[in-house]
């Protein structure tokens, strides 16, 4: 009976050690595909076999990156994090998050989480009325490279959602300082307009959400490709369009690979300027940008103008083209709030067949009856 018993406890003690080390693992485990984007090229998740934690891997997070990868492991379910993972680790899902971008708070409203949402950049500037409402209680932590840390640290954040312009963030040194996980959200830099919306599924992930996340982005691309083919099977003509300011002395024009230029074409319309095809806006003198402009059916994405006599007065030697007298002048401004900001630059990620029915509006006005909601006809 005494060995019986003794037999017992070795077994539970050798249970109770197994289910300990199913606990830990490798690094190598994590390579069981969770979700690969369609459309996104900046972002997959990882799983690893009998394991809730995952793996959020970011590729080339910033402008001029090559072969960078920064990691996310979302420790769940109290399983240990790898002990050769070097990257930044989010224990459970984020239930307090700082959102440095306007576009992070949209992905997040999509899903119907900006309650999690604790702490900005730039408050005065975010359209989301859920946002603007809770004013009081969120933190507006300032700028990159003016951040209130003190403010950040109150917020008592579990994760922070960074972007990169032309390197890494300057506040990364600072956050690992303060122990607070942070995630690059490299949306800005896919050209794809269903790869930006297709981030929201990265963001659902470390809240938990991917499920639902995964089902709100399925019906993107249903949206915007009905309308892309209603476009291709009724157009013959395209208008030739021109983008764009000056900004200084020269005047920047997108490459046909960007996304606006793939708006365009996708809306039926044909982007006037050829010669660029890389990866960034190519600066062309002013008489260059006058000669396209003259050839042009329309005008679109004309600074802050808000009427043709702004726009006169911002671009006078433009005021004699074909499309300024004709009145074929368009803004992606309709929705700017009292400061300034304009949701074409924060909920249009996540709503990119809206954004291509404006264009369709524009370009081909008799095959959509819809108002318009990010664009407007410059008078």
């Amino acid at each position: 009976m005494k060995a019986l018993k003794n037999l017992s406890l070795l077994l539970l003690l050798v249970l109770a050690f197994t289910g300990c080390h199913n606990k830990s693992s490798k690094l190598a485990d994590f390579n069981r595909t969770v979700y690969t984007p369609e459309y996104a090229s900046g972002f997959d998740i990882k799983g690893a076999d009998g394991k809730k934690s995952v793996l959020v891997t970011v590729t080339n997070p910033w402008q001029g990156a090559d072969s960078i990868t920064t990691n996310l492991f979302i420790a769940r379910d109290d399983e240990e994090v790898p002990a050769d993972f070097t990257g930044q680790m989010l224990k459970g899902d984020a239930e307090r998050i700082v959102c440095m971008s306007s576009t992070h708070i949209a992905m997040l409203d999509a899903i119907g989480e900006t309650g999690r949402v604790v702490g900005v950049s730039g408050i005065d500037y975010i359209s989301n009325p859920d946002i603007q409402a809770r004013r009081d209680s969120v933190g507006d932590v300032g700028y990159e490279g003016n951040i209130n840390y003190e403010l950040l640290l109150s917020l008592d954040p579990d994760l922070v959602l960074l972007y990169g312009v032309n390197g890494a963030s300057s506040m990364e040194g600072k956050l690992k300082e303060l122990d607070i996980p942070f995630m690059y959200v490299g949306d800005y830099l896919e050209e794809s307009p269903l790869g930006k919306a297709e981030w929201l599924v990265a963001l659902s992930e470390v809240i938990g959400k991917r499920a639902e996340g995964e089902k709100v982005f399925a019906e993107i691309p249903v949206r915007y490709n009905v309308l892309k083919k209603k476009v291709a099977d009724n157009i013959l003509d395209a208008p030739s369009v021109m983008l764009n300011t000056p900004y200084g002395d020269s005047w920047f024009m997108p490459s046909t690979e960007s996304y606006v230029a793939r708006m365009v074409k996708d809306a039926g319309g044909d982007y006037i300027y050829k010669k660029n095809t890389g990866n960034a806006s190519a600066p062309i003198d002013l008489e260059e940008a006058y000669l396209l402009a003259s050839q042009a059916d329309m005008w679109l994405h004309v600074g802050m103008a808000n009427t043709l006599d702004e726009l006169k007065a911002a671009c006078p030697k433009f005021i004699d083209t074909r499309c300024f007298r004709g009145g074929q002048v368009y803004n992606n401004n309709a929705r700017t709030n009292a400061a300034g900001g304009n949701d074409y630059y924060e909920s249009a990620v996540v709503n990119p067949d809206l954004v291509l029915r404006d264009l369709v509006k524009i370009f081909h006005p008799e095959l959509v009856e819809e108002d318009f909601v990010y664009y407007k006809q410059l008078k």
